[in-house]
């Protein structure tokens, strides 16, 4: 599935056609350069490899820095591995936002905002435990009950508690394309897009 890298700008709203305002995630989406070509006959399988974002070349190591040369290139921060790619291209090519003027669906991935450790009620959407008067005392966002007791005298494996949450990888499947602005390198997709404004996202096809 071929697709670009890009960066999450912020969230907007348009107007649509019938007058309806419509949320949307600004995305800068590319350019990115094709900084590797990989073939089945030399590295077993094929896939383009593009990188986006530029990088200070002390913050980037001796391998990496000969990698980008070759594909005569300025070091760049993140790099990522398109498997069955659309585009015909070469190394050091540039993939921009136009390649995706013909598609109205997107599935984006990216990195979920980190929200640290946090009890059930949050974490899983419980709804806590017993009445918010009458005596109770300190149990309301308490997850209740977390195993039996005699038998099997044990938690299960994968009992939803409370624990780090965020900070995973979320894909947000058919969103959908509200406009294009390739003269600035800039998509407006519908709706949110997992993270937080600067956080990069891979664009698939």
């Amino acid at each position: 599935m071929s697709g670009i890298i890009g960066k999450k700008i912020g969230m907007t709203s348009v107007f649509d056609k019938e007058g309806r305002n419509i949320p949307c995630t600004v995305i800068e989406a590319g350019p990115c350069v094709v900084t590797q070509v990989k073939t089945k006959e030399k590295d077993g399988y094929e896939a383009v490899q593009l990188a986006f974002g530029d990088m200070k070349e002390k913050s980037c190591n001796k391998p990496l820095l000969g990698h980008f040369k070759k594909a005569k290139t300025t070091p760049k921060r993140k790099l990522y591995e398109f498997h069955d790619f659309r585009q015909e291209v070469k190394l050091g090519d540039l993939v921009t936002v136009e390649m995706l003027k013909d598609d109205v669906w997107l599935d984006i991935t990216g990195v979920s905002k980190g929200k640290g450790f946090q009890g059930v009620v949050k974490r899983h959407g419980f709804a806590g435990v017993g009445q918010a008067t009458h005596g109770q005392h300190n149990r309301l966002r308490a997850p209740g009950s977390i195993g039996s007791s005699s038998y099997p005298s044990r938690v299960f494996k994968g009992m939803r508690m409370a624990g780090r949450m965020g900070g995973q990888n979320v894909m947000m499947i058919s969103l959908e394309v509200v406009k294009l602005i390739p003269e600035n390198n800039l998509l407006l997709v519908k709706g949110a897009v997992p993270g937080p404004k600067g956080s990069y996202l891979i664009i698939q096809q």
